[in-house]
Formats: structure tokens, C-alpha cells, sequence
């Protein structure tokens, strides 16, 4: 009698305790879920096309040089339907998915503006796990058969069951044990050594420990995204942001003529112009339009992108003046 009711007690034990710990991750998985959406708050965007934007205008892709250095807003004000599709680190093969995905609300004979940086034939993360970390967030906006390399279990711990990766985040939980590093900002105003500084930092993020500054693969992508596009009756325009002087003269003239064939070659391919103003000396050396070396804040972003309605060819039919 003894063993059979070891036996049921074993049982028991092997039933109750993984339901407890479901239960408890299932509990725990709730609040959690709307604290891990906050992290992705870039991205939400794109839950407001074909809500409150269809028939896009004007748009643009990108990585941050897309996502910084574009600001519609004297465009929507003489209403204009503009969309702003870049994020962090975004490249090309994410551009190309996001296309596929939302290009069905650009309207007919629109413009797309594809900026074309330093890092686009390469990739702006620095390695395996910053690329692994921003690759997550597109589970929360593309359709699994537009995601590069879809992961189902990713996409169970990103949409489903946060809590299952939450790591050191799960502290988040609990307030009184969250020790959060305080970030402060960095001062107005910055000093030109410091600039300069900075700049290096950048250069250095871009083109440091990268095995090959051109690959094939995000050339493919690029004539991928472009194909798009004429297939689809919107206008693709190549165009290179403006940079900083602190930031361009790290970059070395092999690079730059490397570069300039490979953008050059594209355009010539496609029949789809490119515009260059990462030398512009509106912006080049007066550093009150940036936030780094080679990010606009909002007054140079306000400025480039008036400059761009004005003077990029696509862009005529819808410039009012």
C-alpha cells in the first residue's frame, strides 16, 4: 500500500510541479509582454499603414541615416501622404521585406528615396548578437514568409511568450529590484575636439573588423528593392545623406572611389538616379545640423529633406512652389 501511494505522490509531483511553473510563467508572461513592447516603440509605426496611411506619396527607406535625416513635415503640411520606413541598422534585405510587405500602400507613380551610406553593402551591426537582437523586432511587423531566416521559436518568444527570454529583464517586474543605469544625455552645445572625437567612434563602428565592404549579397538586395519598385509604379531615387566633415575625412579615398563605382554601376543599370550630398557644403561643415558625425537632428533634417523636394528631379511633381 505504501509503494502504490509513492508512487501516486510521484505522480503527482511530475503533474504539479510543471503546471505550477506554466502557470506561473503564464502569469508572469502578461505584464510582462506590455513592459518587452515597450522596446519595440521604433517599429509601431508600422502598424498605422492601411489604417491612417495609404496612398503614400513620398517615402523612404534605411537604416538610421534614413530614420534620422528625413523630416516630412512641410511636405504633410501641403498635404502630402509621406511614411518614413527605415530603423537602426537596417539593411537592405529588411528594406526589401518591409517593401514586400507595406509597398502594396505607395501609391501609383509615388517616390521612394533609398539611401545609399558607407555601410549599406555591408552591415552597420557589429556583430552576430546586436544583429541577432534588432532581427527580433521585425517578428512584430512582417508576415513570417517575409522575414529573412524566420525562426519560428523566435517568433514564439518574441509575439507569444516574451517571458521565456526575458533574461535580466525580468527584473522589470519588480521595481524595487530594477537597478537600471541611468543614461544622461549628451550636452548641447558639444565642443569641436569632442565632435571630432565622436566622429572617429563612428568611422571606426562602420568600417573596423568588417571582412568585406561590399557584398554581393546587399547589391542584390539593393537591385531587388529597385526591381520592386518599377514593377510596382513607384519611382526609386538613390540618394547619399549628408555627412559631417569630422566624419568623412576618416574615410579613405580608395573607399570613396570604391563606393562612388559601385552606386554609379547601380544607377547606370537601373536607369534610377542618384543624388549625393554626403560632401554638401550646406551641411558639411556646419555642425548645428547634427546630432553626430553623420546623423542630421531635426533642424538639419527639416532643412535636408526641403532641399531634397526642391531639388531632386522625381520630387518636381509634387514641390508647390
Amino acid at each position: 500500500m505504501e509503494k502504490i501511494y509513492d508512487a501516486v505522490r510521484f505522480i503527482l509531483k511530475c503533474i504539479l510541479i510543471p503546471a505550477a511553473a506554466v502557470l506561473i510563467i503564464y502569469l508572469m508572461n502578461k505584464p510582462y509582454k506590455e513592459i518587452n513592447d515597450q522596446k519595440y516603440m521604433d517599429i509601431a509605426k508600422f502598424e498605422t499603414l492601411g489604417r491612417e496611411y495609404w496612398e503614400i506619396n513620398i517615402g523612404n527607406m534605411g537604416s538610421s541615416h534614413g530614420a534620422y535625416d528625413f523630416n516630412y513635415s512641410n511636405m504633410t503640411f501641403y498635404g502630402y501622404i509621406c511614411f518614413n520606413f527605415a530603423n537602426t541598422s537596417q539593411s537592405y534585405d529588411y528594406d526589401y521585406a518591409l517593401l514586400k510587405e507595406y509597398g502594396q500602400y505607395m501609391d501609383e507613380n509615388s517616390v521612394l528615396l533609398i539611401p545609399v551610406s558607407y555601410f549599406s553593402f555591408n552591415n552597420e551591426v557589429v556583430n552576430d548578437t546586436e544583429a541577432q537582437a534588432l532581427s527580433v523586432r521585425y517578428y512584430r511587423c512582417l508576415s513570417p514568409e517575409n522575414i529573412p531566416n524566420y525562426d519560428p521559436y523566435v517568433d514564439v518568444i518574441t509575439n507569444r511568450l516574451p517571458i521565456l527570454s526575458a533574461g535580466q529583464d525580468i527584473l522589470k517586474l519588480f521595481p524595487n529590484l530594477n537597478t537600471v543605469l541611468t543614461a544622461h544625455a549628451a550636452n548641447e552645445g558639444i565642443d569641436v575636439e569632442e565632435f571630432a572625437r565622436r566622429a572617429k567612434e563612428r568611422y571606426s563602428r562602420h568600417f573596423d573588423n568588417k571582412e568585406e565592404y561590399f557584398m554581393p549579397e546587399r547589391i542584390e538586395e539593393l537591385y531587388a528593392i529597385i526591381n520592386y519598385c518599377k514593377e510596382h509604379q513607384i519611382t526609386p531615387v538613390l540618394i547619399t545623406t549628408p555627412f559631417s566633415q569630422y566624419y568623412t575625412e576618416q574615410v579613405s579615398q580608395e573607399f570613396l572611389q570604391q563606393f562612388n563605382d559601385t552606386v554609379t554601376k547601380i544607377a547606370s543599370d537601373t536607369g534610377v538616379n542618384y543624388y549625393d550630398y554626403s560632401h554638401d557644403e550646406r551641411f558639411h561643415t556646419n555642425l548645428e545640423y547634427f546630432s553626430d558625425s553623420d546623423h542630421l537632428n531635426e533642424t538639419g533634417a527639416l532643412l535636408f529633406t526641403d532641399i531634397v523636394w526642391k531639388e531632386v528631379v522625381e520630387l518636381k511633381p509634387y514641390y508647390p512652389f
